[in-house]
């Protein structure tokens, strides 16, 4: 075993007792959040007890504060809200009501907190901390406690977890919950926009945050919303008329609906509300249209949670409970969180200050400043709104001469359309001539191109499945017709957006590049797959919403069973040979096991899996889930593990099979989804346009070095260009996966949370980091 990697084994939990409690508002994923740490603190022999109320039940004690038990958390996954309960405690911010809280964790031994919130209760947490011993001595003076317990509690230590529908605390890139909201609104907004066209209406609708525009300007972003209303970036003065303008030029443009969205906290530039009754009659007053408001209210905190949320949070709780084993009495508090896809600790109070910093300006109006406060990833989302939102007027944009060919390439992915409107849409404003070509390489060759424009794509960013159309054809067989295509179109670059076809494609044209000048243009891929296959990206578009069918079949499906006897599902996920789908559908749906090519597995382990929830079925746990990617073995098929299981658990358990299909392929896209494909789209195109103008010489493109033809992926923590020539050897061309894919080091959590004993790799856990207040602009890779 290698000696640099530490594993969890040396972090025992044993004699210590962790305590979790949701605090503040609720948000969707607080429950997988509560099941993670309850596990993984049993898992390393801790103690585990519920908080239930929050900080009032801290206070109250008594039952409140109960014991929590592996199986008493086993149907949380799929709940929204918090089942052990959130309250505002007004007592608790009195310094009585905090010794009450000492006194009643003390009883219990308890050291260890785990508080999942918003920034108050997180706040509150660390003054609690910091209080501690104080309140210990007072314990001890007033005979409540004695002096060995003082000595022996000394410390109180904590970790936090953000949970706020809002996305409005500094130094994460997601808070659980937020994801969940965003659905919630799109489902809502998708829904309005059939009804909308059906009658030409506008529909003003108001979204929640007050202090923080994320989820009004991710909508904006996800839906392609004509205006959005936010606190952090109030409109200028006279916005009353360009929005009118604008509304007016869209119907002009055969365009049947509009819609603005409003965050509830929306200002002018003098600090007065722009309510969504206000914008409706400005609207009929100065346009005449028929106008409708929807607020949203507290649907946008309801709901299941969605598989990003329930893997964020898994993942958190999980890294939460090895900070507390990990920390000391000189460790200050620490928030757990994402940053790209790896986790991360900072230091709560650093966070916190920052948050409260972003308030500040916008109270001082330096807007400008509250937005950067924000972080990258806001201010990322912001300019691309405005680039894919307001056209300019023909006589601002620049007048490039170049011609660009954007196409799609392989299976459908959700979010593909969303990538070639933004695509068109920016190199429009980067001043070139768009044009699609359809149905992929096949459709290129054949000389299915035409110019594409502005408003073209309108209303893409919602569609399902490929509007260009999309061929799993590759070209090497073409290039001489795919030369000439270019040729008479005079094409200058080339987006390709799509799976590993594309990436063998881009390879095609690369290798003939020596034969064919045509081919001697900037060349760049976005990765969008269901499987999640692509070298050189962490993430592909189009596989978040794959998962959130998978969570949501393994939901009903589990549900199907609830009241019969015991039963277990067997369901086969696509994926090629990539295990990515099964891996991570199966860690937000909390299956028992998940077999993938990349673990190979034999019959013992089959036995061994059926032997474990044989197991689990004599405990109070009625339904287990095992998911099998459906190219994991050639003879471990679906139908043969389907009748091992129902032959081996005769008498314990009965069981079903499902195969999934392509139904993981449909659907309107998630808004990870919409948003990754908008947003790396865009920084495509802006690479082009860089690329054009280095290569253009003489009267002519000529791009003829490796790094002209590159594939844009995620890697941890930052949006890179890799040129595909560098990236043969991270490839196994075979089995069309890379040779190395991160998401692999989630299958142990996934074992431990299904009660495995395995050994959980720590040493790419978060370690304790400070908050960046800008940081270095590659490294935008927040995908939402």
């Amino acid at each position: 075993m290698p000696d640099h990697i530490k594993f969890f084994e040396s972090l025992s939990g044993a004699g210590k007792a962790i305590a979790v409690l949701t605090s503040g508002g609720d948000a969707q994923g607080m429950n997988a959040a509560v099941r993670a740490v309850v596990r993984m603190g049993i898992y390393v022999g801790a103690k585990v007890y519920f908080i239930h109320e929050g900080y009032q039940g801290m206070v109250d004690g008594g039952d409140n504060i109960k014991e929590a038990t592996w199986e008493g958390v086993s149907s949380m996954l799929q709940v929204g809200g918090t089942v052990i309960g959130s309250a505002r405690c007004k007592e608790f911010r009195t310094h009585e009501g905090r010794l009450k809280a000492a006194h009643n964790l003390v009883q219990r031994g308890i050291t260890n907190l785990c508080v999942i919130g918003g920034d108050g209760s997180l706040t509150g947490a660390n003054l609690f901390r910091e209080e501690w011993s104080g309140l210990l001595d007072e314990l001890v003076q007033q005979g409540l406690i004695d002096a060995e317990a003082a000595k022996k509690y000394y410390a109180l230590h904590i970790v936090g977890m953000v949970g706020s529908i809002d996305n409005d605390f500094c130094g994460t890139d997601m808070t659980i919950g937020t994801d969940s909201a965003l659905h919630r609104i799109i489902e809502v907004v998708d829904a309005i926009m059939t009804t909308a066209q059906s009658h030409q209406r506008t529909f003003v609708l108001e979204v929640m945050g007050r202090h923080c525009g994320y989820l009004a300007l991710v909508s904006a972003l996800a839906c392609g919303a004509d205006w959005v209303l936010i606190p952090e970036m109030p409109p200028e003065d006279g916005w009353e008329e360009q929005m009118c303008q604008k509304l007016s030029e869209n119907r002009a443009g055969k365009k049947r609906l509009n819609i603005i969205i409003v965050a509830e906290g929306a200002i002018d530039s003098n600090n007065k509300p722009i309510t969504t009754e206000r914008v409706k009659d400005l609207v009929v007053r100065c346009l005449g249209f028929d106008t409708r408001v929807t607020i949203l209210g507290h649907v946008q905190r309801g709901g299941t949670p969605s598989a990003f949320d329930r893997i964020l949070a898994s993942r958190m709780g999980v890294e939460a409970v090895l900070a507390l084993l990990e920390t000391t009495a000189n460790t200050p508090a620490c928030v757990v969180s994402l940053c790209g896809n790896q986790s991360v600790r900072l230091p709560l109070m650093e966070c916190v200050q920052m948050t409260q910093e972003v308030q500040k300006a916008m109270d001082e109006k330096k807007f400008e400043e509250a937005v950067k406060l924000r972080g990258r990833s806001f201010e990322n989302n912001l300019k691309t709104y405005k680039l894919l939102a307001h056209r300019k007027p023909e006589s601002e944009l620049p007048h490039s001469s170049f011609n660009v060919a954007v196409l799609n390439v392989g299976a459908p992915a959700a979010g593909m359309n969303a990538a070639v409107r933004s695509a068109v849409r920016v190199g429009i404003t980067e001043g070139h001539k768009m044009f699609a070509v359809n149905d992929g390489f096949e459709g290129f060759y054949k000389g299915q191109i035409k110019e594409i424009k502005w408003g073209d794509v309108g209303g893409w960013t919602g569609q399902g499945g490929s509007l260009l159309g999309t061929k799993r054809t590759l070209p090497a067989k073409h290039t001489e017709k795919i030369a000439e295509q270019m040729r008479k179109h005079n094409i200058n670059a080339l987006l390709v957006i799509g799976g590993f076809e594309a990436y063998l494609g881009l390879m095609d044209l690369l290798a003939a590049r020596g034969k064919y000048d045509e081919f001697c243009v900037p060349m760049v891929m976005v990765p969008a797959t269901v499987s999640n296959n692509v070298p050189g990206s962490d993430f592909s578009i189009g596989a978040d919403t794959a998962l959130n069918a998978i969570t949501n079949t393994c939901d009903r499906i589990k549900q199907s069973a609830s009241g019969t006897k015991r039963r277990v599902f067997i369901i086969e996920t696509m994926g090629g040979y990539c295990g990515y789908l099964a891996t991570v559908g199966g860690l937000a749906a909390g299956a028992d096991a998940a077999y993938i090519y990349e673990e190979p597995f034999d019959i013992r382990d089959l036995q061994a899996n059926v032997e474990h929830l044989t197991e689990k079925m004599k405990t109070s746990i009625q339904r287990g889930l095992v998911l099998r990617n459906e190219n994991s073995s050639e003879n471990y098929t679906t139908d043969f593990i389907y009748q091992l299981y129902s032959e081996e658990g005769k008498g314990v358990f009965d069981c079903r099979k499902n195969v999934l299909g392509h139904m993981q392929q449909g659907g309107a896209p998630s808004p990870f989804d919409r948003n990754f494909g908008t947003k790396i789209s865009a920084k495509a195109m802006q690479w082009i346009s860089k690329k054009l103008k280095e290569t253009y010489r003489q009267g002519r493109v000529f791009a003829n070095t490796e790094d002209s033809a590159c594939l844009l992926g995620m890697r941890r923590r930052a949006l890179i260009f890799q040129p595909v020539v560098q990236l043969k050897d991270e490839t196994d061309f075979v089995h069309r996966i890379p040779k190395e894919q991160w998401w692999l080091k989630l299958r142990p959590l996934m074992k431990i949370l299904a009660k495995y004993k395995t050994s959980y790799d720590v040493s790419d856990a978060g370690q304790l980091e400070h908050v960046e207040r800008n940081r270095p602009k590659e490294t935008d890779a927040s995908a939402i």
